[in-house]
């Protein structure tokens, strides 16, 4: 039940990701440092659709957390990059070539090969203090040094900074998710004098944020995937570090499921480095009416 809840939850982003996209291309760039331009997307229908789309899935991937391991759950959202392609497809006019197609392939049967032969066991519920504070401080640092460089260089490097940056705030808020719904389990005002339910918030806003500024650039496929690497990348480094998940099935088997997890992630990489369309780095808008008298 936690695996299928969390396939849900990736064509669900997925497809909010497609729509957030249409909604954010019929407006002017999107940018940290103009915070009008993200509040007009309001304003657009289909991003407000995609942002419903978006809101359930994250409720999915919850309940699959609360029901199954941080580091089988996250694996699994990878699959939103598959799903993303042929959604991308049809709502946004994205260009899906041989490359896309075999990034997609690899990432089906390295993800089949995963959740086959990986099987993660013990484990708890949360972590001291001291250990979040060290892993959030790290995560921090690395974000920061990433979005000195996320307004340089082209449309898909800009997509694929952002969208790492935001991979990784969804990966620690996913690690949030354990034991906020932990506190929520022994009652609302337990889950109000801890931490972690604050911390979470404040991270899934921020890549949520992260995340329409990498699709406003037009570049779907990049975007997607590198949201989708960096995603499981952090929730499985932080089920081993803070939650003491491991593979328990031995010799051959956590060979097998590691090989099958590195399939999974070079598929992703291989669609957020293909070419989109012909290769033009312009970002496709409706023309303004100044523009077009122009």
């Amino acid at each position: 039940m936690a695996s299928i809840l969390a396939l849900a939850a990736a064509f669900l982003f997925a497809l909010a990701a497609a729509l957030q996209q249409k909604g954010a291309l019929n407006l002017p760039e999107l940018s940290l440092r103009d915070p009008a331009s993200l509040v007009r997307l309001v304003g657009q229908r289909m991003w407000l659709f995609g942002t419903v789309a978006l809101l359930v899935g994250y409720v999915l991937q919850a309940a699959a957390l609360d029901r199954g391991r941080l580091a089988i759950i996250q694996p699994l959202l990878v699959m939103t990059v598959v799903f993303a392609l042929p959604l991308g497809y049809v709502l946004t006019a994205q260009h899906v070539g041989r490359s896309e197609v075999a990034g997609a392939g690899v990432i089906v049967v390295g993800l089949a090969l995963f959740a086959l032969y990986g099987d993660p066991a013990g484990g708890k519920e949360n972590a001291p203090g001291g250990e979040w504070l060290i892993a959030i401080a790290i995560l921090v640092t690395i974000c920061a040094v990433l979005l000195v460089f996320g307004g340089k260089g082209g449309l898909s490097l800009r997509a694929g900074i952002y969208g790492t940056v935001a991979g990784i705030l969804f990966g620690l808020s996913a690690a949030l998710t354990k034991p906020t719904l932990d506190y929520l389990h022994a009652g609302v005002e337990e889950l109000l004098t801890h931490w972690e339910p604050y911390a979470l918030a404040v991270a899934g806003i921020l890549g949520f944020v992260l995340q329409q500024i990498s699709l406003g650039t037009g570049k779907l496929a990049p975007s997607v995937a590198t949201v989708s690497v960096a995603n499981p990348i952090v929730g499985i480094l932080l089920g081993i570090a803070l939650f003491d998940e491991r593979l328990s099935r031995p010799g051959w088997h956590v060979l097998v499921a590691c090989i099958g997890l590195g399939m999974a992630l070079v598929g992703a990489v291989v669609i957020s480095l293909a070419r989109e369309g012909a290769g033009a780095e312009e970002r496709p808008r409706a023309a303004a009416p100044d523009a077009a008298t122009a």
